[in-house]
């Protein structure tokens, strides 16, 4: 087992690897930019180095320095996360070379899956239902122009070297592809420092279904079941469950299986997810892997009782998967949501600033990975994601009406997020049915306000509080008759104040 690991990402991810390395009796490094100098992944980690400047591209996508960094730590393999260099090939190829360990899949396989065109090529020999698509990068607009037309509008435009929703965008005219395809490569190589783009057929209103695999490096490959993602925004994930409420036992086995063929079609090694779309009539067809530990894998965990980190780390360290998939079973029903630092009443425009009140929800089945604290200021810089709700029930309407009630105890002050909105998600009667597909959102949600008023009224509540000199022995009950009912109430805590002065 390693003794000292690299965790190559920030926030919430970066934190979740340092907690699972020290379970395991692991040192932990954390790297961070100049702007995450005051990150909580950086105030966690036994050890902490500086790699540059703010921009993900001068230190989060650094190579050079993210080797330095481990070196001079004496850092034996290097965890990345999710985004950044994860599923970055050449990366993993010059950690191998480095003889540092890349605690994800070998480079090889990496490369395959993480060319969305050669791993479609690959899956459609081994005879893997595929999305009609190109099966080779264009090389220019006007060949993409003549496969659109070919396809049929609409269209969707796919980052080639990454996930997560980066670079994606549908076309449903030839007026909208140059500029949607401009748009994406742009996306693309922010992202992932690849710009390369392809084209393919967009299956209107499907469900968006993953299964979660783990390999180790000896060829025993087992699935720990699926994950129901449909509920997106922009092509990116916001919500997800399992079970899945769309598939029927024979489903479920043969997706699993065919999930596992691909692992290991790729020769993959570590956890990896193997993502579909489903049609309207239960057809599934491959949509990509993804090289790497997923946002929402608490929900497999907290079903399965499986750590996929520890999991992660183990088959990195050399060892042999001990997981038997005849033993492996799923109980009860979790959802997580994605808290984001975006305002969803104003087109999900990013919300930087600093986070004047933290007040994370808890109690018995409840789970939050989260890498913000009160004082912290939200950088631009970055993946707006601050932190993951997950919950656990026996039964889905049950972890329905706790992720309800947890979303309505948790508070964050000083900037925009989306838990009013996911509220609302978690408690519309098509979501509660389960009729979920990737179109919800838009469907149900498009041009979404919420209800703000007791939120500005907590924002001023808290600001008051800071600059008053105030006692909590006093009794004070100033406007509190005029504060819509919220999950969390400081006019009760904060005593007697106004904003500017003394009472």
């Amino acid at each position: 087992m390693f003794k000292k690991i690299l965790i190559a990402n920030r926030g919430e991810i970066a934190v979740r690897v340092i907690k699972a390395c020290r379970e395991l009796g692991i040192a932990s490094v954390a790297v961070y930019s100049e702007v995450d100098r005051a990150s909580l992944h950086v105030q966690m980690a036994d050890e902490a180095v500086s790699i540059g400047p703010a921009p993900a591209t001068e230190s989060y996508l650094n190579m050079d320095r993210i080797v330095e960094a481990a070196r001079a730590t004496g850092a034996e393999a290097i965890h990345p996360g999710y985004g950044f260099l994860a599923e970055n090939p050449d990366f993993a190829r010059r950690l191998e070379k480095e003889k540092l360990v890349f605690i994800g899949p070998n480079s090889k396989a990496l490369e395959l899956v993480g060319d969305k065109i050669r791993a479609r090529q690959t899956m459609e020999k081994a005879g893997i239902p595929i999305i009609p698509g190109m099966k080779r990068l264009p090389r220019d607009i006007s060949e993409c122009e003549a496969e659109a037309r070919r396809l049929g509008y609409p269209v969707m435009i796919k980052a080639s070297a990454g996930g997560g929703g980066k670079g994606m965008r549908v076309v449903f005219s030839e007026e909208e592809l140059r500029p949607g395809l401009e748009a994406g490569m742009r996306e693309a190589k922010a992202a992932f420092g690849d710009e390369s783009v392809y084209l393919e057929k967009c299956i209107e209103d499907p469900r968006h279904v993953e299964f979660q695999g783990l390999a180790d490096n000896y060829g025993h490959v087992v699935h720990l079941f699926e994950r129901e993602c449909s509920i997106q925004r922009r092509h990116q994930k916001i919500v997800e469950e399992t079970p899945s409420t769309a598939l029927a036992p024979e489903l479920r086995r043969k997706m699993g299986e065919t999930a596992k063929k691909v692992l290991k079609v790729a020769g993959y090694n570590n956890a990896g997810t193997v993502e579909f779309l489903l049609d309207k009539d239960k057809n599934f067809y491959f949509l990509e892997v993804n090289a790497r530990l997923q946002v929402e894998h608490p929900v497999t965990e907290l079903t399965t009782g499986v750590d996929l980190v520890h999991q992660q780390i183990r088959i990195a360290a050399g060892e042999k998967l001990a997981l038997n998939e005849k033993e492996l079973t799923q109980r009860g029903h979790a959802i997580e949501c994605r808290i984001y630092a975006e305002d969803p009443a104003n087109n999900f425009l990013p919300s930087s600033g600093k986070i004047l009140f933290l007040k994370e929800p808890k109690g018995p089945g409840v789970r939050h990975d989260c890498g913000i604290y009160s004082g912290w200021e939200v950088p631009i810089y970055y993946d707006p994601i601050l932190a993951k709700l997950i919950v656990w029930a026996e039964t889905r309407e049950v972890a329905c009406k706790r992720m309800t009630s947890a979303l309505e105890d948790y508070v964050i002050l000083g900037i925009h997020t989306t838990i009013g909105f996911l509220r609302d998600v978690i408690s519309h009667p098509r979501f509660r049915d389960g009729a979920t597909t990737t179109s919800f959102i838009k469907n149900h949600f498009d041009g979404w306000k919420g209800v703000r008023v007791g939120e500005d009224l907590l924002r001023l509540a808290i600001l008051g509080a800071a600059f008053s000199d105030f006692s909590r022995s006093q009794a004070g009950t100033i406007a509190a008759a005029t504060l819509v009912k919220e999950s969390y109430s400081p006019w009760r805590t904060l005593g007697r104040w106004r904003v500017g002065g003394k009472l």
